[in-house]
């Protein structure tokens, strides 16, 4: 293991963090709330003194970095991040108890959008710039950001890859260009130009320039947490629409955007995951706006509030308009199913991916024809490629951990003592990075009344989530840390 190598990379991400503090303790001085601004210094000077410690501690550090390591610095860099950028909440005395606060910042960064408070709207407009900004800069990855600042000749031997590839969301991660810090910069323009491209639709249709920035950030991060006590529901129908476009447009694989840049339509037109995303969303919002009419006044109403929750599961944002625990059974497990599934791999939503689903239905349809036919070649494609073996393990060794960590999870949160339906999807909301769930952690309430222990678990379950598993699970594994 590269230790110093690791303790450098973390160093970086901390001093990114730092700076990104300094917005919301500009807006917090603006306003004139002063313990709101004094949090946010000290936070941002220890901070700063841990990141600049640790670049001391790895001076000299050796450029080898392997896959343990890249995982291993994904993993600790996510963990370190939260536990500093908790410290605004805290301080501020805004969130008093720091593991809540701890749970507010990492459902945050991982663009979960599950939250303790049952009064958002009491927070300064500091604490809702850095808790709705979390969500953005989580949502494509904080180091995605910082591959692609990375000067060309700080590349180590194979880091940036590694790196990209632990972070990244769904079964596999490929180059948009031949190198990987290119791509980490196409990937962040193309989330920034999105980005800005939702303030501007949201401000057309009214809103004030701080709404419409924090309500881009979570709509971008696919994270979901309003700023407003009733999420999105006090505004109009055209902000509601804009809303749902942007979530579903971030819950699409990146890489199609870029291959749009490039007039490579028939690539996107036959991609195979796309279609399928959009074919499921399809499908849900009929089969929910079909189940829920008589609850609307109007159909105009019921496909409104039915695609933007459709949207919102899906996409793993959050959002709500509606109270969506007083639909019928069949139209909330609609949207339990949707929360499993989640967006596309590459997207910035959570979930077990469009793509992923794909590859286990299509591993599945082959072991059934191997059974048929033993001596038969069988092979998986997507979108015309035939799928390695390694890719193939990867997405099944994925659904096994998926399986075990949400029964486990669930086993120690039921010890709360609430109903089957809250614990059950208040687990699978925070794996599937999702946010609301049912009953009580539904859309009007939230996770405050559990317990510590509860909170911890749903902390990792988030974690683990936005990192597709792995990475946590390496940095509690014997062999990680063994000089052997």
């Amino acid at each position: 293991m590269n230790y110093k190598m690791v303790g450098r990379f973390i160093a970086h991400i901390l001093l990114v963090e730092a700076v990104f503090m300094l917005p919301p303790m500009v807006i917090s001085a603006v306003d004139g709330t002063a313990a709101t601004t004094g949090a946010f210094v000290m936070s941002m000077a220890l901070t700063l003194l841990i990141a600049l410690a640790l670049l001391m501690l790895c001076r000299g550090a050796k450029s080898r970095f392997y896959a343990k390591e890249g995982l291993v610095c994904v993993g600790l860099s996510w963990i370190a991040i939260s536990l500093l950028g908790a410290l605004p909440f805290y301080l501020s005395r805004e969130i008093p108890a720091y593991i809540d606060a701890l749970f507010e910042i990492v459902s945050g960064f991982t663009t979960t959008g599950a939250s303790v408070l049952s009064n958002v709207e009491g927070l300064t407009r500091g604490a809702l710039y850095w808790r709705s900004f979390s969500h953005w800069l989580g949502g494509m990855g904080v180091l995605v950001f910082l591959l692609a600042l990375v000067p060309e000749g700080e590349r180590g031997s194979g880091f940036t890859m590694h790196l990209l590839r632990a972070e990244s969301p769904g079964p596999s991660v490929g180059k948009l260009v031949s190198r990987m810090r290119q791509t980490a910069m196409i990937l962040y323009v193309l989330y920034i130009l999105l980005t800005v491209l939702n303030v501007v639709f949201l401000l057309l249709g009214g809103m004030s320039v701080f709404d419409a920035v924090c309500t881009a950030y979570g709509t971008a991060g696919t994270g979901g947490f309003g700023i407003r006590n009733d999420s999105i529901a006090g505004y109009s129908p055209y902000i509601q629409n804009v809303c749902t476009v942007f979530m579903l447009l971030f819950g699409v694989n990146f890489t199609c955007y870029y291959l749009l840049l490039l007039r490579q339509f028939k690539a996107v037109f036959k991609d195979e995951e796309l279609w399928t995303y959009l074919g499921i969303v399809v499908g849900s919002v009929a089969l929910i706006a079909i189940n829920i009419r008589p609850l609307y006044d109007t159909l105009e109403e019921t496909v409104r509030h039915s695609a933007f929750q459709v949207a919102s599961i899906m996409t793993t944002t959050g959002f709500a308009t509606t109270d969506f625990d007083l639909w019928p059974s069949f139209a909330k497990g609609v949207l339990m199913i949707l929360m499993v599934i989640g967006a596309c791999a590459g997207s910035t939503g959570g979930g077990l991916k469009v793509g992923r689903l794909l590859l286990l239905l299509k591993s599945l349809r082959r072991n059934i024809h191997i059974a048929l036919h033993p001596s038969k070649i069988q092979v998986v494609r997507s979108n015309g490629r035939v799928v390695s073996e390694q890719v193939l393990d990867n997405a099944n060794a994925y659904l096994a951990a998926y399986a075990i960590i949400l029964f486990a999870s669930f086993l120690v949160v039921s010890l709360d003592g609430f109903s089957f339906t809250t614990n059950f999807s208040a687990v699978l909301a925070c794996f599937n990075n999702i946010g609301p769930g049912l009953e009580m952690v539904g859309p009007i309430g939230n996770y405050g009344a559990y317990s510590p222990l509860s909170k911890l678990v749903l902390i990792g379950d988030m974690l683990a989530g936005r990192l597709e598993i792995f990475p946590m699970l390496i940095l509690i594994s014997r062999s990680t840390w063994s000089r052997k």
